[in-house]
């Protein structure tokens, strides 16, 4: 994913599901709704959604997230440019996890797999 730091964020959302939605292997068998609440200029709330082997991007919070995500728009860029991990910025207090800190761990080892 080129310049993402030119793109909206939704703009972006559009290509990680077009991206996910090229190589479904990683994701087959997962069933999860991640919810990312993004702050700053941008921002919003937004789903990711792994069901029956495919990858949708919601802009409206409409099903029950299993691991919500909170972060400035900013470190949502470097994480999925794979600059910040999960890890690194919860630990740094960049990231906040609501449900599963699993589920959060699992996504960041799926989206390395891509080239975001």
């Amino acid at each position: 994913m080129s310049q993402l730091n030119d793109k909206t964020v939704t703009e972006i959302w559009k290509e990680v599901e077009h991206l996910l939605n090229a190589n479904r292997t990683p994701f087959q068998d997962m069933n999860v709704v991640y919810q990312f609440e993004l702050s700053g200029d941008d921002g919003g709330i937004y789903q990711l959604v792994f069901s029956d082997g495919l990858a949708k991007v919601l802009f409206e919070e409409l099903k029950e997230p299993q691991c919500t995500l909170k972060m400035k728009v900013s470190d949502f860029k470097k994480f999925l440019q794979g600059k910040i991990n999960s890890t690194a910025a919860f630990m740094m207090g960049k990231l906040k996890i609501d449900g599963s800190v699993g589920q959060a761990l699992k996504l960041d080892k799926l989206l390395g797999q891509y080239e975001l």
